[in-house]
């Protein structure tokens, strides 16, 4: 059976699914061939179920401190399983919302493999998709003018610490644990493996996290990364960097027992299970690709700045080509692809623009240059920081900890860089997102009056202090 289509989308994740939404709004027949269930990592092993969990690190956290708030409470206790069971009902309503937004948007949803043909009896180009089915029923031919390959990605494993579910987990695994581990290793102090310490600690886990390099957090302003290891340190969390752990040195006996190489020695480390945190790897195995003529370079595939391959009428999003790998960014990129086929008047993305958020506790976010960043640009810059302990809202709300860092280029006066340390500071980033997209200068920030008492407030004082003029520090 074959069947014709404008667009053939390969994944439906986030990015896969919003894309396949704007293409139906512009006019296209659109497919959608998933190979698991629609939401793809995001929603079932990513950004939604840690971030349920991370809530309930949250609240568990903050009832412990209740009393602080005149709120009298005994014997509070966790239960994992209800924990658990709350992210699955949350996963499950926004599985079903996004099942509804395809059938809203008419759009054909394949669930089974699919795989890129080169030129055949069905099309003189590359780009017929095989659709084949786990039930070993006949494959369905795809026939599309366009093709979306969104197939995203997977946890990077590393060859001494083979994963088994057990005691060597990624986060796929981790987020299935039916029970807490009393002690843990997290190798890989990235934004996966501090969400993961953060978390683990507030709910009473033992950890240990282990960073090749010389910060948790190597992407991140070295202000930041300091902040966030004394606030994670005093939870108890046990942080060791420019530390390497040794080859065959792993051994499991009713937990973990491996060996790490730290700047001054060798030394043993041990725990219930062991979680490979190490970043992430895309999926362009077996769909095809060796039938085309699409350019793979350090295991991502290679597009222009509008997201077309090699061939110009396959294009590649999300996790596979690289980049920031966050769901926001595919989902843009998603929706620059779909428009870019259509003739459509669209603007490449300045990632420069892109805010980038980490949900332990304390949260991270960010958009633009790190200072280090702008040093090496070649930037003359000016630097504002401002603490959320002159912030009232801070103080009512029980979380002083923290700052607002503002790096502007001292020539043109643009900023060049907006980074947040504290509380919910993920969701005030947009702000400082629309700044830079406005191009906005410290002094035209800090004309934006912010209400009072609220937590945005750091952001008119740490523009102020681009100058050294803030008011309240």
């Amino acid at each position: 059976m074959s069947k014709e289509y404008d667009l053939v989308i390969l994944g439906g994740g986030t990015g896969g699914y919003v894309a396949a939404i704007r293409a139906s709004q512009l006019g296209m027949k659109v497919a959608v061939v998933e190979k698991d269930r629609l939401g793809g990592t995001c929603l079932h092993r990513g950004c939604i179920p840690s971030k349920a969990l991370l809530r309930s690190a949250e609240v568990y956290r903050q009832s412990e401190r209740a009393g602080e708030f005149g709120v009298e409470t005994s014997n509070v206790t966790l239960n994992f399983l209800k924990v658990q069971d709350r992210k699955s009902k949350i996963i499950e309503r926004l599985h079903t919302g996004v099942q509804g937004l395809m059938r809203k948007s008419q759009i054909d949803v394949y669930k089974g493999i699919g795989r890129i043909l080169g030129p055949s009896i069905f099309s003189p180009m590359p780009g017929t998709i095989s659709v084949e089915y786990e039930d070993g029923s006949e494959n369905t031919m795809l026939i599309p003018k366009n093709v979306l390959i969104a197939t995203g990605s997977r946890p990077q494993t590393l060859p001494q610490l083979e994963v088994d579910g057990r005691f060597v987990l990624t986060s796929d695994e981790a987020l299935e644990m039916d029970e807490l581990p009393k002690s843990i290793v997290i190798v890989g102090g990235g934004v996966i493996g501090i969400e993961w310490a953060s978390m683990l600690a507030d709910f009473g886990v033992e950890v240990t996290v282990v960073e090749f390099l010389s910060q948790i957090l190597p992407t991140e302003d070295r202000d930041i990364a300091r902040e966030v290891t004394r606030q994670l340190k005093k939870k108890g969390v046990n942080i060791l960097t420019n530390t390497e752990i040794l080859p065959e040195t792993l051994k499991k006996d009713n937990g973990i027992l491996i060996e790490a190489k730290t700047s001054d020695e060798t030394i043993s480390l041990e725990a219930e299970k062991l979680l490979v945190s190490v970043g992430r790897k895309a999926n362009i195995e077996n769909i095809g690709l060796n039938n085309t003529k699409i350019i793979v370079e350090n295991g991502f595939i290679k597009t222009n700045e509008w997201y077309q391959t090699r061939e110009s009428h396959i294009y590649a999003i999300g996790d596979v080509i690289g980049g920031m790998q966050l769901a926001h960014v595919a989902s843009h990129e998603g929706i620059v692809a779909v428009e870019h086929m259509a003739g459509k008047q669209s603007f490449p993305i300045n990632y420069s623009h892109v805010p980038s958020c980490v949900y332990s506790h304390p949260e991270v976010a960010r958009v633009g240059l790190t200072e280090e960043e702008a040093r090496e640009f070649g930037y003359s810059i000016k630097v504002g920081k401002f603490s959320f302990q002159a912030i009232g809202k801070a103080l009512v709300f029980g979380d002083t900890n923290g700052f607002v860092k503002i790096i502007t280029d001292e020539k043109t006066e643009d900023v060049l860089g907006i980074h947040m340390v504290g509380p919910h500071v993920t969701d005030m980033i947009s702000e400082a997102g629309l700044a830079k997209v406005l191009d906005a200068t410290a002094w035209e920030i800090s004309k934006t009056i912010h209400p009072h008492p609220s937590l945005s407030e750091i952001f008119g004082e740490a523009a102020l202090a681009v100058e050294g003029i803030q008011i309240h520090g």
